[in-house]
């Protein structure tokens, strides 16, 4: 997983969408197994902050949405539903519409439906960044345990670096806007990840603290005149 951070403003969502084919780049390309992207693929799937849920679709039928846009047989998207929504822990929930739901459930959603369509790439654009802090850690545990599953390339943009550490291989860094790569770092440490674990390793403390210094660089630095 590579982890995006940078100061709001910088750019990290286009950069999402850029990669998402739904904003065309001004310099260069987007490569995605070496063919060049133009446009929306069917192999990117997005997880968005604000859920994204159809308020008038049942849960079952919101997971099903990208399902049926591919056309696929009836048996095979109830077959497909009920696996993701068993991942996710919201096996049961099937006829609840999005309002029922708390947003920890609903983002669980937004994930299941993204999964459904089995993508070679998920971009998730700070999809934990609404939540309170204790639904946020179990969403980033429930995450992790998902991926180790179910491995995916996933580009994930965030605004914590705590969460970064935990969840990302790389972290890569962004200046202020317009947002330029500044570091591209390595998070060496084991999987399978636990937080309480993560945060008492020596490690994780030494690249939290090099990731601050970065971040914090740019508002000490001397105004330009």
């Amino acid at each position: 997983m590579l982890c995006i951070l940078g100061p709001s403003g910088c750019g990290k969502t286009t950069l999402l969408r850029v990669l998402d084919g739904l904003l065309p780049p001004t310099a260069g390309e987007v490569l995605i197994d070496g063919q060049r992207v133009t446009g929306p693929c069917r192999d990117v799937a997005m997880v968005f902050q604000h859920f994204g849920l159809f308020p008038w679709k049942r849960l079952d039928q919101n997971v099903a949405y990208g399902l049926e846009l591919l056309g696929r047989p009836r048996a095979e998207v109830r077959a497909v539903v009920d696996h993701y929504l068993r991942l996710v822990g919201l096996a049961g929930f099937e006829r609840y519409y999005p309002f029922q739901l708390s947003g920890g459930m609903q983002q669980r959603a937004g994930l299941a439906r993204a999964l459904a369509v089995n993508p070679s790439v998920l971009l998730m654009d700070e999809p934990f960044g609404a939540l309170d802090a204790q639904t946020r850690e179990t969403l980033q545990e429930e995450l992790l345990r998902i991926l180790d599953r179910e491995p995916k390339t996933v580009v994930f943009v965030t605004h914590s670096v705590d969460e970064a550490i935990l969840l990302g291989d790389r972290i890569l860094l962004l200046t202020p806007r317009p947002g330029r790569v500044r570091e591209i770092l390595a998070v060496e440490l084991p999987r399978p990840r636990e937080i309480a674990q993560v945060r008492a390793d020596e490690r994780a403390i030494k690249l939290r603290q090099h990731i601050w210094d970065q971040l914090r660089a740019p508002a000490r630095a001397p105004a330009s005149v």
